[in-house]
């Protein structure tokens, strides 16, 4: 059977790529990290028509789950549940800074970090790879200040290389194809926030009388 898989990933902009056979036939990646919900759905229909698919044709859907902030994330997972459930693909998640670590040369300790605003950095650490090349993680996730990750790995005496990574789906999809070879994907779509939503209900109005 034909191997089509839609990869998704909202961790920092929204970014979908669309990969046969484990080579990437389509993909759109866009910056704005403030319209998730806006851009979700037509990133996904470019990708089919630029490719000259049919959703019911996609036979696997990977998402990245972070860590990331709260409201971009869930849009990406919200959308590639619904696109599984439509389809009946299958659904898998990867964490979207193992995306970033598979595309890099791991010969040594590499901490990956992207913004988790709050002057703070999402971070993993990770040592090398899979003999199907997906990163192995030594470290983290983690959320915390830079300053304060680089004192506690000097404490440790860890050496680091530090990339700041851009997520890209194409990436994530390619890491879920080496994950799903070795045995190692997971079918948990549990989002990875590692801190509470920056937004909170409302405090009630008191009630006079």
């Amino acid at each position: 059977m034909t191997q089509l898989i839609l990869a998704i990933d909202t961790s920092q902009g929204t970014s979908v790529a669309l990969l046969l056979e484990g080579q990437v036939i389509a993909e759109q990646n866009l910056s704005n990290s403030m319209a998730h919900a806006e851009q979700i759905g037509s990133a996904i229909a470019n990708c089919l028509s630029a490719a000259s698919k049919k959703a019911s044709e996609v036979s696997a859907v990977a998402v990245g789950l972070g860590p990331a902030p709260f409201t971009g994330l869930r849009v990406g997972i919200a959308a590639a549940k619904l696109f599984a459930q439509g389809t009946g693909a299958v659904l898998f998640g990867a964490s979207s800074l193992d995306a970033i670590a598979f595309d890099l040369e791991l010969t040594e300790n590499t901490l990956v970090v992207t913004d988790a605003r709050r002057s703070e950095v999402y971070y993993a650490l990770y040592k090398g790879k899979t003999k199907k090349q997906a990163p192995i993680l030594v470290q983290g996730p983690g959320v915390q200040k830079l300053a304060d990750l680089k004192q506690s790995l000097k404490e440790q005496g860890i050496s680091y290389q530090l990339v700041e990574g851009k997520i890209t789906a194409s990436a994530l999809g390619r890491l879920a194809l080496a994950q799903l070879a070795e045995g190692t994907i997971s079918s948990s779509i549990l989002a990875n926030y590692l801190r509470a939503p920056d937004a909170v209900p409302a405090k009630g109005k008191k009630v006079s009388g």
